[in-house]
């Protein structure tokens, strides 16, 4: 099938496979990156490597920003919107906050172009696996004109109006930080209780208390791989969001609070900015030590 000209800026963990996977479709995919020597290689794929946002989103039909926060996402709009095509359609597939992805669609309305937030889970993995999560908000017909290639990247679903997308994506990783941290605690449980951990998740697989957290984030723990596929920092960035949203709503998150504390602690006095967010395991064993 023919898709339309896209545009891929940022090309960290997750945008390298993202941009990988659409240039191995046949998608015409033009990348960018603040360090060039990140996107670089994915010219091997087919991928042209812009110099600049402008120049990445000159003439592209389609523009997909995956970022570390809202306040850039903007600001890259600020820069590129004099490049802009009108009736382009952007993606913002960014993990950010809904207010921040509706005044992102307001500004590019301005502008006659279109706007989805999109944000993914799934992890390095999914993303090179081309299986995400994909929960995209904004106008159904704007869905429709993107499933094509969000289906090159995983699995699409419309969740609603703009801001929907993103207050999903809230949803999604106050359940994968809650659950971070009773994996946590049960892996620790086992160890020093003298079960064997490997065991303990092989006999619980397709149980009720299975998942993919316990599964791979468990094995992370009890064999001390803390490389990241899911960064701390973004952890805790995406938890203080999910608690303003709370916030602004009326709703009080007990369990939220409590480990968005203990993302905190990793983060600012362990070192654990830059590990995968199983690294919660860590913060848990310290507390451990700390009581013995």
């Amino acid at each position: 099938m023919a898709f339309e000209k896209v545009a891929l800026l940022g090309t960290g963990l997750m945008g390298f496979p993202m941009a990988r996977n659409l240039a191995r479709a046949g998608v015409p995919v033009t990348v960018w990156n603040r360090t060039v020597t990140k996107a670089e290689p994915l010219a091997d794929d087919g991928a042209a490597v812009a110099a600049s946002t402008s120049a990445a989103v000159t003439g592209a039909d389609v523009i997909i920003t995956m970022m570390s926060d809202g306040p850039t996402v903007l600001a890259v709009i600020g820069e590129v919107s004099r490049s802009l095509s009108s009736g382009a359609l952007w993606i913002d597939m960014s993990s950010t906050k809904p207010g921040e992805a509706r005044e992102a669609r307001a500004i590019l309305s301005e502008l006659g172009v279109g706007f989805l937030d999109a944000p993914v889970s799934g992890g390095t993995k999914g993303a090179e696996a081309a299986s995400l999560a994909i929960m995209a908000g904004g106008e159904a017909a704007d869905f429709d004109r993107a499933r094509a290639v969000l289906e090159v990247m995983g699995r699409p679903v419309h969740v609603g109006p703009t801001g929907a997308g993103q207050l999903s994506k809230l949803c999604n990783q106050a359940i994968v930080a809650v659950t971070i941290g009773a994996v946590a605690e049960a892996m620790l449980l086992a160890e020093e209780g003298g079960a064997d951990p490997a065991a303990l998740r092989a006999a619980l697989k397709g149980g009720f208390a299975d998942s993919t957290i316990l599964q791979q984030h468990g094995e992370r723990m009890t064999t001390g791989n803390f490389e990241p596929g899911g960064l701390s920092k973004f952890q805790l960035k995406d938890l203080d969001n999910v608690l303003h949203e709370a916030g602004a709503t009326g709703v009080t998150l007990p369990m939220v609070q409590d480990v968005r504390d203990r993302f905190a602690h990793f983060v600012d006095h362990m070192d654990g900015a830059d590990r995968d967010h199983s690294g919660l395991y860590l913060e848990l064993k310290a507390r451990q030590e700390g009581a013995a």
